[in-house]
This record gives structure tokens, sequence and C-alpha cells, in this order.
């Protein structure tokens, strides 16, 4: 379903060009599940997020990577989730322009690969040491995304509780008190703000 929101763009602040888009949908072992997708057609600003139909407490989803299976296994990421691998020292935060996506956990180590890419191209002026932890970081993820590495452990933490990893090895938790003050809880849904 699609509609016009009558408010201006949160980012260019344009009248009469912000939509929403809704699909309510069926994921196997997460259930159903409201895509929602705010864009403006003027400056292409786009957010999208994933909202369980039943409620969910804040949460954290793991997994051992080793082996291909694992690497097939379904990702869904709120707007609102932390995405960790202490074991390689990577975290991806959700920022005020964070988006949700389901993907799988070999999606989620290329995401990962192109960042430390992107890091490695913009590291011009940095150090030695900063190319080589680039390098070892990106050698390590190809690695696992072709299944010859593993033993690191795929976590994501959300505090409002939307994302999830659908594979039968996956282990869920609560989250402490402690953690959910300490995560950034992502973009605030614009469309509620007045």
């Amino acid at each position: 379903m699609e509609s016009e929101i009558e408010m201006p763009c949160p980012i260019c602040a344009s009248q009469g060009h912000l939509k929403m888009i809704s699909h309510v949908d069926e994921i196997p072992y997460f259930g159903e599940h409201t895509q929602v997708t705010l864009m403006c057609e003027k400056c292409g600003w786009r957010q999208t997020d994933f909202i369980p139909a039943e409620g969910r407490k804040p949460g954290a989803w793991s997994i051992l990577i080793q082996g291909e299976e694992v690497l097939r296994a379904r990702v869904v990421r709120s707007s609102s989730c932390t995405i960790r691998i202490q074991e390689l020292d990577l975290e991806v935060s959700p920022g005020a322009g964070s988006s949700g996506y389901v993907s799988n956990v070999e999606g989620v180590l290329n995401r990962f690969l192109e960042i430390v890419n992107m890091v490695k191209r913009d590291l011009d002026d940095g150090t030695d040491d900063e190319m080589l932890r680039c390098v070892e970081l990106e050698g390590t993820l190809e690695k696992l995304i072709e299944g010859r590495h593993g033993g690191v452990t795929l976590e994501l933490l959300d505090p409002r509780g939307h994302s999830q990893i659908l594979h039968p090895e996956a282990m869920d938790r609560e989250l402490s008190e402690a953690e959910i003050l300490a995560l950034p809880l992502g973009p605030d849904p614009p469309v509620l703000e007045q």
C-alpha cells in the first residue's frame, strides 16, 4: 500500500514529495511483519524498517559462523539494531539514516567487507598499522564468506526487539537494562513527529 504523507521531508523539507509504502508479509520462523519504507521523491532519501506483528522484548541474537550452511542463515535487521563481530572488533551501530534489511549471514559479512574496503581506500594519510589492520580484516572476512574460516560470532543487539537470526543454531537472549541503555536506538520515526 502506498500513501502520501502530509509532512515535509526530514532531509530536504520539501512538501508533497514524501511517500510511505507498507507491505505486510510472512517471514518463515519470524512471523508476520510489516515492512515500512518512507521515501522522498524529490531528494531520494529513504528509510526502511521491519515491524513484527507481535510485540517483542529487547533482545540479542547470535550465531557462530562456521561452515557454508551457516552463511545462508536468514538475518532480519531492523533500523535499531547494532551488529557485532567481537572477535574481529567490528561493530555497526544504527545512526540517523539507518535502515532495516533482510539478508543472510553472508550478506552481512559482505556489508562489513564493503566498509573495510571503503576505510582502506580513505587511508591515504593513515598509518601503516591502520592499513595492515584493514588488510587483515579484509582477508579474514573474505575467508569467512568463502567458508574457509570459522570461529567468530555474529551478534545482533536490538533494544526494540525487531531483529532476528533465523537458524536452528542461533541463540537468543534478553538484553540487560545496562545494555539497553548503552545501545543507540537508530532513527526516530519521522512520520510520528509533529
